[in-house]
């Protein structure tokens, strides 16, 4: 991996139903420590099964794929790689309902074998960071959309990632309250330094990334940027096109 990516993606394929879906055709990507990279494009072209294949929640049927210095293609423990390096934003916060906003965020920490009292006090101070100090025992039920994405964020952040993902991690969210995970996504980045790649279908989300990569049909059709103003241009039109 060249010392200055994070993550290095070169022709990766991946299919499923015994080939019949090619979720992945040629995909390449390259991302640079810190940086804020949005991955865009239409329903089913591949973004959800890239951001996966990072996270080694799957492995790619070829290509190569390079993240925080691992082969994903070979590694051989894939749950240590993530607990060690990985950080995951889902667009449902996937929290599990029977447990606390705090124990919830423990979860990652069980892979690292960290002891009982530094969870309680890791997660108290993340949900603190994520403005949920006094909710450290609330359950999902008990907390808004916002709050549990919120805490997801938290979870996303118990192991220090070096690399945060996030899928689609405002769509199940009114505008206020995406902003409000967009603004706390990004100050986690500019103070931590943490790399983030996030999937998003919304071009508003979609401008506030350093570099924008588009994709059609699993593989990389277009890698820039796109300026703040017409993307919220696009937003806006958007916008008005679904309103009653």
């Amino acid at each position: 991996m060249s010392e200055m990516h994070v993550i290095e993606a070169v022709e990766l394929t991946k299919t499923y139903e015994e080939g019949r879906i090619a979720a992945l055709s040629g995909m390449s990507l390259a991302v640079r420590p810190g940086e804020f990279v949005g991955i865009v494009g239409p329903s089913g072209c591949g973004k959800s099964t890239l951001l996966h294949l990072v996270a080694a929640l799957d492995r790619p049927d070829a290509g190569v794929l390079r993240v925080a210095g691992h082969d994903l293609a070979h590694e051989p423990d894939l749950s240590h790689y993530r607990a060690q390096h990985i950080g995951i934003v889902f667009q449902l916060h996937n929290l599990l309902p029977s447990l606390t906003a705090s124990e919830n965020v423990q979860v990652p920490m069980f892979e690292l074998g960290w002891r009982r009292g530094d969870r309680v006090a890791r997660a108290r101070d993340l949900l603190g960071l994520v403005g949920l100090r006094g909710r450290e025992t609330h359950r999902p039920t008990q907390l808004s959309g916002g709050e549990r994405q919120r805490v997801a964020i938290a979870r996303a952040l118990a192991n220090d990632p070096r690399i945060l993902l996030a899928d689609e991690p405002t769509g199940s969210l009114d505008s206020q309250a995406g902003d409000q995970v967009l603004d706390l996504l990004e100050r986690v980045r500019s103070e931590s330094g943490t790399t983030l790649v996030l999937v998003t279908h919304d071009a508003g989300v979609a401008s506030r990334a350093d570099r924008l990569v588009h994709m059609l049909d699993g593989r990389e059709v277009e890698d820039g940027s796109i300026p703040r103003s017409a993307a919220l241009a696009i937003a806006g039109r958007r916008r008005e096109r679904v309103s009653p």
